[in-house]
């Protein structure tokens, strides 16, 4: 859909503005249900915004020998540079990647991860530069509990305002310290343009607001914002 030139300079570009801006853009473009649970949380809590295309990742709570997760790694060796990792499944209590795992995709070019689930080695994820959103944190390992089952296909994660948001593979994620959303590859371009109008109005609203301009003044000349 887009070249390698493009996907970057559109990265760059959501990494700039934030996810109250973008949900309300795609709140006018009638895709009112993109946001994700409040419990989705940077780890750790200085770990930075996540801006990145969907790579996929699903797996399940399943009984199995000790020994590592052979899918797991052929998944992590998938991804690409300027993507995300979005994991989904049904694993409660356990996480589904920790430090190693983290440095892994990195050295890929991964940009970071959205996990509907459960992380560990948090500390040290967070020295390594490498932003992660999850539910929980946990010390408790997935091997012999939870393993991946396919990646790269439409997954499911918990919402905010609907009970799961699908996530398909070159949608993109963005989150910060709002939380995160998810925004549907066709309405990518459209959103990003709007966002940074709205962006820049807000912008110019914070610079009158300091040389005097009262909120009553500012929603007459810019309306709602």
């Amino acid at each position: 859909m887009f070249s390698k030139a493009q996907r970057d300079d559109i990265r760059q570009r959501f990494a700039k503005v934030d996810t109250a801006n973008v949900a309300d853009v795609l709140d006018t473009l009638g895709y009112l249900d993109c946001g994700l649970a409040q419990e989705f949380s940077p780890y750790p809590a200085h770990g930075g915004r996540l801006a990145g295309w969907a790579y996929t990742i699903r797996g399940q709570m399943t009984p199995y020998p000790q020994g590592g997760d052979a899918a797991k790694m052929e998944a992590c060796h998938g991804i690409s540079e300027g993507e995300i990792s979005v994991w989904s499944g049904d694993g409660e209590g356990i996480c589904y990647f920790g430090e190693l795992i983290a440095l892994g995709m990195k050295e890929r070019g991964c940009v970071g991860a959205l996990v509907d689930g459960g992380i560990r080695d948090v500390r040290w994820i967070g020295e390594h530069g490498f932003p992660v959103y999850a539910r929980y944190r946990t010390p408790v390992q997935s091997i012999g509990r939870w393993k991946v089952t396919d990646r790269q296909v439409p997954i499911y994660l918990r919402g905010a305002t609907s009970t799961y948001v699908q996530v398909r593979p070159g949608d993109f994620i963005l989150a910060d310290e709002d939380g995160a959303i998810v925004i549907p590859m066709e309405v990518v371009e459209q959103v990003l343009v709007e966002a940074e109008k709205l962006t820049d109005t807000e912008r110019q609203i914070r610079v009158e607001l300091a040389k005097g301009l009262t909120l009553a003044q500012a929603l007459e000349q810019y309306g709602h914002v």
